[in-house]
């Protein structure tokens, strides 16, 4: 631990190569949660139906190994090695030679990138290892959003009670200012949902947003909860905008609200509360 405190382009090249790594495996769960969601909800329903139980092949984030989405070939280790396998075969799969995704590489960028600015703001502290994993466990769940609509308990919970545990001993903000945050940050979500739909007769967001939130305001209390959500709002304003003038946002898209929930989280993790404590020292 001494030889990284004292050497910072070793410190920072293995949190780098940490981050790619973990970039390769969130590409893993970002595809097959929702496959191995769906299943689950598949079996539930032929069990309340009285239908056999589909047999099918075992599938979760370890088996199978990763195949070639084309020719299915089984993918080796040389081909999984993140961002150099991708480069060196040119972006192309070794046995079929269709393209590969450039999102996979561009997933372990983020998650590297992420890893980097994570290292930049808190250093070698109790701070950045929670920060790591805050930051690429909303990576992950704004990628499934934005292909599904859908922010997974599995990942919005645990999230949540992270937090809560984590400051216990006060590692981002008091346990008191935590509980109200969860709570506030659901709360608030929820109330407007059920506003808006007691006015339109239509569903503004998921239940995940609300979720996403109180994990959120778990992590660092409830005075995070307005600097997020005005974040989050123009992010999500910017966005649907630039979608429309585009025109690639129709009137049967939905623009998922996790996303902007999750950037506005991630910025208040590297910026919010200094930025807070700013406003208020310029206020008073």
């Amino acid at each position: 631990m001494a030889l990284l405190l004292d050497n910072p382009v070793l410190l920072y090249s293995l949190t780098l190569l940490l981050g790619l790594l973990v970039g390769s495996f969130l590409n893993v769960v970002i595809h097959r949660l929702p496959l191995m969601l769906q299943r689950d909800w598949q079996r539930e329903c032929a069990e309340l139906n009285g239908r056999p139980l589909p047999t099918e092949a075992s599938f979760n984030l370890c088996t199978p190994r990763s195949r070639c989405p084309h020719c299915h070939h089984q993918l080796g280790v040389l081909d999984n090695i993140p961002l150099l396998s991708w480069l060196w075969l040119k972006g192309r799969c070794r046995y079929c030679s269709n393209p590969i995704a450039k999102r996979y590489p561009l997933v372990e960028l983020a998650a590297a990138a992420l890893a980097g600015l994570a290292l930049w703001r808190f250093g070698a502290s109790p701070q950045l290892l929670a920060a790591l994993l805050f930051s690429w466990t909303l990576l992950c769940m704004t990628l499934i959003d934005m292909d599904h609509l859908l922010l997974p308990d599995n990942l919005t919970l645990p999230l949540l009670w992270l937090g809560l545990l984590l400051n216990i001993n006060a590692l981002f903000v008091p346990l008191s200012s935590a509980v109200l945050g969860a709570a506030f940050g659901y709360g608030i979500l929820w109330s407007l949902y059920w506003l808006f739909k007691l006015a339109t007769g239509k569903e503004g967001m998921g239940y995940g947003d609300f979720k996403l939130l109180a994990a959120i305001g778990a992590w660092f209390g409830w005075q995070s909860l307005l600097p997020v959500l005005l974040l989050a709002s123009f992010t999500g304003a910017a966005l649907g905008l630039g979608l429309m003038a585009l025109r690639r946002l129709g009137e049967d898209r939905v623009l998922p609200f996790g996303p902007a929930l999750a950037l506005g989280g991630w910025l208040y993790l590297i910026w919010g509360q200094q930025a807070v404590g700013m406003y208020w020292r310029w206020a008073l």
